[in-house]
């Protein structure tokens, strides 16, 4: 199927006027997100910048499903590359939550982690001021089945909550926004880059707060599940909000087949580093990566390209 998907790309690029060079046998297919979303333009900008400095290889980006379809095409082979989700790739290692009923999924490494995605609890409820406040009221907590549902789950069961405690509506970003403003729900859990458009927009409207997480619950939150790190949004990221707010994130992290050689990703990370001042401005998320912070919040095992990249910076990986 590698092939197939391959030769579909080849044929649209060569459409396109793009050079069949960065299309040749080391291509490496980087699966991202929907073509509105930030991980494919993300991925498009890596392309841009790197092909003309990798001699290992160079990247094709796909327009996919995000996460959790990534998984599975780099594990079929459809992707060597791919943007997704600390924590849905930890499910998937794991075979957990969103990979329950799959199994796990051990095709797949570590490259770096890339930006974070922010847990934000967002009300126009002037009572709500911590999580407990959330019981008894109406919350969105994302689409169903999707990876905010889970983390919801999560953050709910670290101040021994559960969803039983809430009146649960599973809705997008948008529509939460749209339902926060209209009165309809007391709060939303909103997974993305701070800020967020549909909290953004929502805040021209009506005063919007974020509810914080404490130290204590943060803590037990990480024992059980390790890939979330501390986080602070800072004071004025909303038009209203005049204090820092202390919650958690997951992060957007790039991941490789196993069967991607060791000097490819070597190769590429070294590039996207070398290069990052490019990066930046081709998309200013790539303002957020950094050496420690690349290494944080991972569970699932490095690529031994990425291994190697880091241990030559001083910073020992798994």
């Amino acid at each position: 199927m590698k092939k197939r998907i391959l030769g579909i790309m080849m044929a649209a690029s060569m459409a396109m006027g793009v050079s069949t060079a960065a299309l040749a046998a080391d291509n490496l297919v980087l699966g991202t997100g929907g073509t509105t979303g930030t991980y494919y333009a993300v991925g498009g900008v890596m392309a841009t910048v790197l092909n003309p400095v990798m001699k290992e290889s160079s990247l094709t980006v796909t327009s996919t499903g995000a996460s959790k379809a990534n998984i599975q095409l780099v594990d079929v082979g459809e992707a060597d590359l791919a943007i997704v989700q600390n924590d849905v790739m930890y499910y998937a290692y794991t075979g957990t939550d969103l990979f329950e009923d799959e199994g796990a999924y051990e095709t797949f490494s570590t490259v770096a982690g890339l930006y974070d995605e922010t847990v934000q609890i967002i009300t126009c409820n002037s009572d709500i001021k911590s999580v407990e406040d959330l019981k008894g009221k109406t919350v969105s907590v994302g689409d169903a089945g999707s990876g905010v549902e889970f983390n919801a789950k999560q953050i709910l069961g670290a101040y021994d909550m559960s969803f039983d405690d809430i009146n649960v509506v599973n809705a997008s970003f948008g529509d939460s926004a749209d339902s926060l403003k209209d009165g309809k729900i007391d709060a939303a859990f909103i997974v993305a880059g701070a800020p967020t458009t549909a909290v953004v927009d929502l805040a021209t409207t009506k005063d919007v707060s974020l509810v914080q997480l404490d130290e204590e619950h943060i803590k037990k939150l990480q024992e059980n599940y390790d890939f979330y790190t501390e986080t602070v949004i800072p004071a004025d990221t909303y038009k209203g909000i005049s204090e820092d707010a202390t919650t958690v994130s997951v992060r957007a992290t790039l991941i490789a087949s196993n069967d991607v050689s060791e000097d490819a990703v070597y190769e590429l990370l070294k590039a996207m580093f070398d290069n990052q001042k490019d990066l930046i401005a081709g998309h200013a998320k790539f303002e957020f990566l950094n050496l420690e912070d690349a290494v944080k919040g991972i569970s699932v095992p490095f690529h031994p390209g990425a291994k190697k990249y880091f241990e030559e910076q001083g910073i020992k990986v798994e």
